[in-house]
């Protein structure tokens, strides 16, 4: 046990230790990305979740319910049983729609472990929809925080952590692995907090020399370094009223740790050569992707950084968020991407060491495979990445992994190959897209040019009404009829009501 755990960090992250968790439902990947995120928060032990295309409702805090909804998505149930154990047991639906566990075909039901659960299982429906199936040890609540994205308990802990500290004084601890984010909780601490108008400094510590490092913190007196004729200003006196970030903490010289252990404890420093203290009131936020209990960091600043420690999430941990930080990464990095449902799922059962920093780096690479028109694998974009299979066990025996199609280039495909993907797929051009083995807008190019398939805004309405009514309101078989995609059929429809 380290000192660590006797530290403030806040008394949510003790939650999971002494309330029941919930099993909860999130979505990962939807055709439609407003409904990315939401979530079904089910019950104890005993409850059974079913899952079909309109139950159970999915939704944001405050927001209203909506069921799956998509045409992929069989009408007869996905059965999941909590046991006693907090094991899952998931029956399959009497239907031919695809069901993937991490990325796996399933063709019998399964068991998951509670600890299976607690790592996030990967659900893949009609090979459009992307759920994971996961614990919530508290309620979902709009706590907002800028580049801190997530659904799940880990980053609502987090960003209530944020919130409560940003307006406290106390010295911030940021601990996590690489690429968690530790920089984006240390701004989001300052814009939060009541020094968002003074400056927000931000130093690596494994940047600084051992010669120069006191100097660069704390400023130099005129002629105190060779070569140098004036005065230094140095960080904490530029950060003087803001926030100073003092990045891989655990790198600090040995020379200047208990001249920062002096200036956390009363705000004051000497810069060198100068014959008198200065003070600074800069509120400092550390991070380290360290153990600093190691005997080698100093001791004392580490019990006065602990003012209150806050722990960021690895991503492997957290496969619930996966869906709403691509949006996010997307948004951010402005790339026009669209993701094929079976890509995401492969994202999100991946482990991640890199973490979001990793993630985003993916998707600007995925993004320039799916220009070329073709379906990239996550092998393809993650060097040394195994199957899903290989990265943990299978939930259970009955699992059987069917072999996915090759990849093709959309000139190798003809025109029967495209209408036998359709219509094996429900008219869903997802589906078929993964069936074929092409990405999404490779297919849209495809069915423009297919002698046979319509385009559902240029089918009278006529038509679409008589289908509508010999196929009793069922879109997929209307869709069928008239050889139009369902996605595109479906916004036609509501659109004729509508008029």
């Amino acid at each position: 046990m380290t000192y660590s755990d006797f530290t403030l960090t806040s008394p949510l992250s003790d939650l999971e230790h002494t309330s029941a968790p919930l099993l909860t439902v999130t979505i990962v990947w939807h055709p439609d990305r407003a409904r990315i995120g939401e979530q079904f928060v089910g019950g104890l032990g005993g409850d059974a979740i079913e899952l079909n295309r309109f139950v159970p409702l999915f939704m944001r805090p405050g927001g209203a319910g909506l069921a799956l909804g998509h045409g992929g998505i069989s009408r007869q149930p996905l059965r999941l049983v909590r046991g006693a154990d907090d094991g899952v047991a998931m029956t399959l639906p009497a239907s031919p729609m695809v069901v993937e566990v991490n990325g796996q075909v399933v063709k019998e039901g399964i068991r998951f472990s509670a600890e299976q659960i607690g790592a996030g299982q990967i659900l893949t429906l009609g090979r459009a929809v992307v759920l994971c199936l996961h614990w919530m040890h508290r309620l979902p609540m709009p706590n907002a925080v800028p580049g801190l994205a997530g659904v799940g308990s880990a980053s609502i802990g987090v960003r209530e952590q944020i919130h409560m500290v940003a307006r406290a004084s106390l010295p911030v601890l940021l601990l996590g692995e690489t690429g968690t984010g530790k920089e984006i909780a240390a701004r989001a601490i300052h814009a939060l907090g009541g020094r968002v108008d003074a400056p927000l400094v931000a130093v690596n510590m494994a940047a600084l020399g051992e010669a120069t490092a006191a100097a660069e913190l704390f400023g130099a007196a005129a002629g105190a370094l060779p070569g140098v004729v004036d005065a230094r200003e140095g960080l904490f006196a530029q950060a003087d009223g803001g926030t100073l970030f003092l990045d891989e903490i655990g790198n600090a010289p040995a020379a200047v740790q208990p001249m920062l252990l002096r200036v956390i404890e009363g705000g004051a420093y000497r810069p060198v050569g100068a014959a008198q203290d200065r003070r600074s009131s800069a509120r400092l936020v550390a991070a380290s992707d360290q153990d600093l209990d190691a005997a080698t960091f100093n001791r004392a600043l580490l019990h006065r950084l602990e003012g209150f420690v806050i722990r960021m999430p690895p991503l492997r941990t957290r496969r619930e968020d996966i869906g709403v930080l691509i949006l996010d990464l997307l948004r951010r990095q402005d790339i026009d991407a669209e993701l094929p449902a079976g890509l995401v799922a492969e994202l999100a059962a991946h482990d991640w060491p890199g973490n979001v920093r990793q993630l985003a780096h993916v998707l600007q690479r995925a993004a320039l495979v799916l220009k070329e028109g073709t379906l990239p694998t996550l092998a393809q974009l993650v060097r040394g990445a195994r199957a899903p299979l290989e990265e943990a066990p299978a939930p259970a025996p009955a699992m059987k992994p069917e072999a996915s199609g090759p990849r093709r280039r959309p000139s190798a495909l003809s025109d029967a190959d495209v209408l036998a993907a359709m219509a094996g797929n429900d008219w869903n051009i997802q589906a078929a897209a993964q069936a074929l083995g092409i990405s999404r807008p490779s297919l849209y190019k495809l069915l423009e040019d297919h002698p046979d398939i319509r385009r559902a805004e240029t089918i009278p309405e006529s038509d679409i009404a008589r289908a509508m009514v010999d196929c009793a309101g069922d879109v997929e078989r209307c869709a069928a009829l008239l050889k139009t995609p369902a996605e595109a059929l479906r916004r036609r429809w509501r659109l004729l009501r509508s008029e």
